[in-house]
């Protein structure tokens, strides 16, 4: 029998069919336009230079193919900078904004150099495109294909967490600084990193000035195919292209996916008074939803624009955008960042099956990556529990308000708050959408951080020179008596204890757990609840905080870890409060702190819960333990009184939060048993985990 040779790292990738194309001898140049007159390459030698080396006219009878422009270049390769120039109707009310001088980014650049240049003349002079060879030795990297229910996902963003001089890292505030520090993120145990836009966006501002409030978390996309330039280390151009390879390689082998924060709801280009950069002066009509005939920009996103991603061609291009980025970088998903808008049709309706949304869960090529939705948008939209199939997750909005107000203090929320523990079954179980569509988060980049959560009741965002009125107002935050740092012990120890508890409560829940970076270290912003312009010690990670508050972190990874150990928190199915057959224990039973039936509709914000092992055939490896979870929420200590069912299991102590450390968690599964009386005593606002010493036979 013949054996053929396979070879067994052939690169897959998926070829871009607009953009700079590279072939053997040349550049094949191509871009749509509908509306075009004329069309113009511009080829740059520097990034420097504020005009072409040369211009290159498109014949409109051979370089047009339907509403296609396309030439080849021979002689150019990669490396080669260049815009693009379309002559066309400048008819504003119309929704036409052609400008024969504007130098317009490929909306299919792989890869920009350079900031906006000064302009004397008025002229906008963005950065460069870059001609991109997307080759690289992937040395047989795959994505890792972790399951969806197993996943610990740490929201980051790249600069952020590297660029303070504590990080001590050869390259801070890059993708190559991320790599040095893996061996933290892997010694935490998260199974993710979801980082903050990486797509491009600008350093400065259309006329070349420096910007006294940048854009420092990155939502105002200027070119989606191309990673972002700024956190690169080297300063040759398309060398981020390499790098962020480099970065997803070195995650993926320490066991870590990528999750990508795309932003397409709206671009950098604003309204009718933004500038033309590129999609505007190539087809307006097509890439955004326009009123009113044309004349004005709906704005769905809140950012000036939005970007119509259920137009045939648009969408088109978010689907190369998504294959480009899971088989060029080894992406493993992504979060889509208002994406609501996405459920718009043209005219900006909300749809059922919106188009976009079936494509990008139906399509073959993305079959392995995560999809996740912010399932709300700027204008009113709130699809928390009704956002696609089961393909999609979604960032739970509704868990992080009740998880926030139950630990608060806040009057009848026992019953919300059991109901955010068990997976959110009233936002998913109707539709046959299992638990781990449900991204269950405290704190996200959007708001407080989990330790400012704990010690500030108001947002304190003056820094950010709106008067103290941008960010939201609905914190469901408090001080505990200081705004802000305090040196008073008992406040500070029970903040900790707070962010404990919060910690505790998410990484128990039946769903996916998002921890927010810095959150288990006490990072803080000093209030600010929208640091999206603080490209400063206020949003970067301190790594001081690290060795500071070592016993937090240890006390997080031990959480994180036990998640890993235990099928019984992160189930596949949904709770039932039913047993698996007669005689058997309920799969969870709930009781009040003297082990008697719960009242829902009391204000007592006591529980005692006890989740039973999952049955053998869920649980092949035999993990699978026994979870008593007790809960005091009040501010006064109370006694419990173990429920008879936990009678004659051996338990021990997982976690207390009202322990000292290193007496607060015991990563090893050995901590004390409870008294033999089954009766103890919870200290106030504090949460104590018991684990079955064996699994149930």
């Amino acid at each position: 029998m013949l054996m053929r040779h396979v070879h067994p790292t052939l690169q897959f990738t998926h070829m871009l069919p607009y953009g700079a194309i590279l072939h053997e001898n040349g550049v094949q140049f191509v871009v749509y336009s509908r509306s075009a007159t004329a069309m113009r390459l511009l080829l740059y030698d520097n990034v420097e230079d504020a005009e072409p080396e040369e211009i290159i006219e498109y014949n409109p009878r051979n370089d047009r193919w339907g509403d296609i422009w396309s030439i080849f270049v021979p002689g150019v390769s990669t490396g080669q900078l260049y815009h693009f120039q379309a002559e066309g109707p400048r008819d504003p009310e119309h929704g036409q904004w052609f400008d024969g001088q504007a130098r317009l980014i490929d909306p299919y650049a792989k890869a920009l150099a350079g900031n906006y240049l000064p302009s004397p003349d008025g002229i906008i002079r963005p950065p460069k495109c870059v001609v991109v060879d997307d080759f690289f030795d992937w040395e047989g990297d795959r994505h890792l294909r972790h399951s969806m229910s197993e996943s610990i996902i740490y929201e980051t963003h790249v600069r952020g967490f590297t660029r303070d001089k504590s990080s001590k890292v050869e390259h801070p505030g890059t993708y190559l600084g991320l790599i040095e520090k893996i061996p933290y993120l892997k010694s935490l145990g998260v199974t993710a990193v979801e980082l903050m836009p990486v797509h491009e966006f600008p350093l400065n501002g259309i006329y070349g000035q420096e910007l006294e409030r940048p854009n420092y978390w990155g939502y105002d996309p200027m070119a989606f195919f191309a990673p972002h330039r700024g956190y690169g280390a080297c300063q040759q151009p398309g060398a981020q292209v390499t790098e962020f390879k480099q970065m997803v390689k070195a995650l993926h082998a320490a066991g870590i996916e990528v999750i990508l924060d795309v932003v397409f709801n709206h671009t950098c280009e604003g309204n009718e008074i933004g500038p033309v950069l590129s999609f505007k002066g190539l087809e307006n009509r097509t890439y955004y939803m326009l009123g009113n005939g044309g004349s004005y920009y709906m704005n769905f996103s809140g950012c000036g624009n939005t970007v119509n991603g259920n137009h045939p061609v648009v969408r088109e291009m978010i689907f190369h955008c998504l294959r480009h980025w899971v088989h060029n970088y080894h992406v493993d998903g992504f979060r889509f960042d208002l994406a609501s808008i996405l459920s718009r049709d043209r005219q900006g309706n909300l749809v059922p099956n919106p188009p976009l949304i079936e494509v990008i869960a139906e399509d073959p090529l993305l079959a392995d990556t995560k999809v996740i939705a912010e399932a709300w948008d700027a204008a009113g939209a709130y699809q928390v529990g009704s956002f696609g199939d089961l393909r999609w997750a979604e960032w739970n909005g509704r868990y992080r308000d009740d998880m926030r107000r139950f630990w608060r203090g806040d009057k009848e929320m026992l019953g919300a708050f059991v109901t955010r523990l068990a997976g959110s079954s009233d936002l998913y179980e109707h539709a046959g959408r299992p638990p781990y569509c449900s991204i269950n988060f405290i704190t996200s980049h959007d708001g407080f951080t989990l330790s400012d959560m704990v010690s500030y009741k108001e947002k304190h965002n003056e820094p950010n020179g709106e008067g103290n009125r941008d960010g939201d107002n609905n914190n469901y935050s408090d001080n505990y008596g200081v705004e802000g740092p305090t040196k008073r012990p008992e406040i500070d120890n029970l903040r900790l204890r707070q962010i404990k508890n919060l910690l505790a409560s998410l990484m128990i829940s039946q769903g996916v757990p998002m921890l927010l970076m810095g959150d288990e270290c006490r990072r803080t912003q000093k209030g600010n609840n929208n640091a999206y312009c603080q490209d400063n010690e206020t949003a970067w990670f301190n790594w001081d905080l690290v060795r500071k508050n070592d016993q937090l972190v240890r006390f997080a990874s031990a959480l994180i870890k036990f998640r890993r150990s235990q099928p019984t928190i992160r189930r596949e199915l949904f709770l039932t409060g039913k047993p698996a057959f007669e005689g058997d224990l309920p799969d969870v039973s709930w009781f009040s702190a003297l082990g008697t039936a719960v009242d829902w509709h009391g204000e007592d914000a006591t529980l005692t819960a006890l989740l039973k092992a999952l049955e053998p055939e869920h649980d092949p490896e035999g993990l699978s333990r026994d979870v008593l979870i007790l809960v005091n929420a009040t501010m006064q200590p109370r006694e419990f009184i173990l429920p008879p069912v936990a009678k004659g299991t051996r338990w021990r102590l997982l976690l207390d939060t009202a322990a000292a450390p290193p007496y607060d968690v015991y990563p090893d599964l050995d901590g004390p048993p409870p008294p033999r009386s089954r009766r103890l005593t919870l200290s106030y606002r504090s949460m104590c985990i018991f684990v079955a010493d064996q699994g149930r036979k």
